[in-house]
């Protein structure tokens, strides 16, 4: 565990030894340029550690601000309103939130949302609060709140649902700290607590899969209903994947345009629509580049495996075929009573590629609470 003012040097150490130990000299001479890097932004680390603090996340109660939007009354989902909380470190937290709650206030659309919404004043009734858990959606890497659509759509019109935009993501503010697994499970916590969501399923996917485990190990499971872990490990990178997440590295510093939107098209394996795509590439580069870069630095360096032994809540982990099988099914055998899906042809982005048996195995798994 890092100590406020610590630089990570075992960051620095795991990037060369990768190196090395993938190619030898000639795979070090290709990658030197992202290394260098590394080296020069020590000096910037820590002083983000600093301005960090306890890198609290507790929410400071007269700051949340909410608009609202909503779908056509003769549609099923319901009403979606976008809103925003401030973290006791300053840092405001875009979410998108819908279904079961009261609320109300003036109206305004809201750019993540679909095109379909319009603007309305009505008040969803408060219904069965305490009878069902509320879920939460937590995107992955530069992913955007409004990239769980269609899950919002799905289940909004039986539960309360809330999907966050994690510091420096989407709509939140860009306070250029708070890469650590433990700020950001804060944040995680500060969305639980100032909304209100306990009990709740907690839908990590790809990076926030490591933040939740943060989660666990910080604040244990008494506020969780249950987890969903979607294509993501608690740390550690598959051996053969080093060569390829080094070459992500360097052109996440160098070219992040080419480089997000790269990214966001090997997230799916079935075809997505271009408007999409380029959509999703946008909210992608709204985290700058020198966030990005170090959340995947530090994405290299984590690894709550250990925290995965504290989840005793009901746990179901959605994966696509891939090649980190072994490191998949040892977080499975970590977590007592868990259980572990595969989807043969989807991509990184599966509740998006088969968004309709997503849907059914999260169905079926929150039916299992009530």
């Amino acid at each position: 565990m890092l100590q406020k003012g610590q630089i990570p040097m075992k960051l620095l150490y795991s990037v060369t030894l990768i190196i090395v130990g993938l190619a030898g000299f000639t795979l070090l001479e290709a990658h030197n340029g992202t290394y260098q890097w590394i080296l020069g932004r020590k000096a910037d680390l820590r002083a983000t550690l600093a301005r960090i603090g306890d890198r609290g996340a507790s929410v400071s109660q007269d700051t949340a601000v909410r608009s609202r939007v909503t779908t056509d009354e003769n549609k099923s989902p319901a009403a979606t309103f976008s809103g925003y909380l401030a973290t006791s470190d300053g840092v405001k937290i875009h979410y998108l939130e819908a279904g079961k709650e009261k609320s109300s206030g003036s109206g305004h659309l809201s750019s993540t949302t679909s095109p379909a919404t319009t603007a309305t004043r009505r008040i969803i009734a408060l219904e069965e609060r305490h009878n069902v858990p509320t879920i939460l959606f937590v995107p992955g890497w530069t992913m955007p709140a409004w990239i769980w659509q269609k899950q919002i759509d799905y289940f909004s019109s039986d539960y309360r649902v809330v999907a966050m935009d994690p510091r420096s993501q989407g709509e939140s503010s860009k306070p250029g700290k708070g890469v650590f697994p433990d700020t950001r499970a804060k944040d995680i916590k500060a969305v639980v607590d100032h909304l209100g969501l306990a009990p709740v399923v907690i839908v990590a996917w790809s990076l926030a899969v490591t933040e939740l485990a943060s989660y666990v190990d910080q604040f244990g499971t008494s506020s969780l209903a249950g987890v969903v872990i979607v294509d993501g490990t608690a740390g550690g990178i598959p051996p053969e994947s080093y060569q390829e997440f080094l070459v992500s590295l360097d052109q996440t510093r160098t070219d992040p345009g080419e480089a997000r939107e790269k990214f966001v098209r090997w997230m799916f394996h079935k075809p997505q629509s271009e408007e999409y795509i380029q959509r999703l590439t946008t909210a992608s580069l709204a985290t700058p580049p020198d966030f990005a870069f170090e959340l995947l630095v530090v994405g290299l360096e984590a690894d709550n495996r250990r925290a995965l032994a504290k989840i005793d809540c009901p746990t179901l982990m959605v994966t696509q075929k891939s090649s980190s099988a072994a490191l998949f099914q040892k977080m499975q055998k970590s977590i007592p009573g868990s259980r572990w899906e595969v989807f043969d042809d989807a991509g990184h982005a599966l509740f998006v590629d088969d968004a309709d048996r997503f849907n059914l195995l999260l169905k079926d798994f929150l039916a299992r609470l009530r």
